[in-house]
């Protein structure tokens, strides 16, 4: 392992920064962890959250959404620790922002990531909104929030070799938060515990990382050992996604590192909601506790909303929620496609148009019999 990150901090000079398109929980890791952290908050808070859960949970999704437009976005959702060290190079970068960019210099922490100043900053950004009694900002950056901390639960965000591109393991970023969770999110359990105020944010944020960085050895060495009993053309596969087509671990190869690595993925994916309740909270307690209920209109709960929220409460407690297809990641969103809309599917003509309606072809003329009278 010590060689691994020798090579891996060389390899980081030479090559750069990370590409950006390979940071992330897929699109369903953040948006099941958004929604259920609103089961996990308190009752002074949940009816709020809950109305406004459609939202958040698309809305969870949006940093991702926006980096091919803002180059700043990127490096707040990595920290690539092993640069500062292999040796505990968490005792060598500072907690503290400033007292970071003082010792290493801003473009150095924006080139290996921000993700733990950009929790905190979120965290404020969320605080000032509750004070504002500003219900757009609430629902953004609540939303944000709840991105940035889910990203630091991976262990692929904390280390240059964040997709095994230097290890020959190119990939693995998609197949352990992407992967792994479409094809078992059903089995994985989803309730967990309940948020709670944070003595101090920072410190909880700068904790994950850490214990995500303890995850990197078994995430890489596990690929390895299933690997043996593959071969190129059994592990990976081509799939046209986004666009694009792109290689991919296979489905079975998929299946078979879930068996050796799925308690993990799993933990990561169910430890990550009650920290973004956590962080929700303790911003709702920073900015004094308003009042929820009176951003709401109506300001009480509608017999329907309490009885929906009844029903998810239950099926949360009862890990019953993936099963039960009551996550919103799982409901596709419909879209009415105009007839001018419909593309050809890839290497297929486009079907012709419907010929238009024929004019009535005009009925010949009945045959007329005429008289005629002949002189003889």
């Amino acid at each position: 392992m010590k060689k691994l990150f020798l090579t891996l901090g060389l390899a980081a000079v030479l090559l750069g920064p990370a590409a950006p398109a390979a940071r992330a929980w897929g699109f369903l890791g953040h948006r099941v962890i958004t929604q259920v952290a609103v089961y996990e908050l308190p009752a002074s808070m949940q009816a709020f959250y809950f109305r406004h859960m459609a939202e958040l949970v698309r809305l969870s999704t949006a940093p991702d959404e926006r980096r091919g437009k803002d180059p700043d976005e990127g490096p707040r959702h990595f920290i690539d620790m092993d640069h500062y060290g292999e040796d505990n190079p968490f005792a060598r970068v500072p907690r503290d922002y400033e007292a970071a960019a003082t010792k290493f210099s801003a473009d150095t922490l924006k080139k290996y990531g921000t993700v733990p100043w950009a929790v905190l900053d979120a965290k404020q950004k969320l605080v000032a909104a509750f004070q504002q009694r500003d219900t757009l900002a609430i629902v953004k950056y609540s939303a944000e929030l709840s991105h940035y901390t889910a990203d630091a639960f991976v262990p692929l965000h904390t280390t240059v070799n964040y997709d095994g591109q230097l290890t020959g393991q190119t990939g693995l970023h998609a197949l352990w938060e992407s992967q792994l969770p479409e094809r078992f999110l059903d089995v994985y359990k989803l309730n967990g515990d309940e948020g709670k105020v944070l003595k101090d944010p920072l410190a909880s944020i700068w904790t994950v990382v850490q214990n995500s960085y303890g995850f990197l050895a078994s995430t890489f060495d596990l690929e390895s050992k299933v690997a043996k009993n593959f071969t190129p053309a059994t592990k990976y596969t081509f799939a046209h996604r986004f666009g694009k087509t792109q290689r991919r671990y296979s489905d079975a190869f998929a299946d078979a590192y879930e068996q050796e690595v799925g308690g993990m993925v799993a933990f990561r994916l169910k430890g990550a909601s009650p920290m973004v309740a956590s962080m929700w909270l303790t911003a709702w307690q920073e900015a004094g506790r308003p009042d929820l209920s009176q951003l709401m209109a109506p300001p009480k709960p509608s017999k329907e909303e309490k009885e929906r929220l009844a029903t998810q409460l239950q099926a949360w407690r009862a890990n019953t929620l993936a099963t039960g297809k009551l996550l919103l990641a799982q409901q596709k969103e419909k879209k009415i496609i105009d007839p001018d809309e419909i593309k050809a599917a890839d290497g297929e003509a486009a079907p012709p148009p419907p010929p238009e309606p024929a004019a009535p072809t005009p009925a010949a003329p009945a045959e007329v019999k005429v008289k005629v009278k002949i002189k003889k």
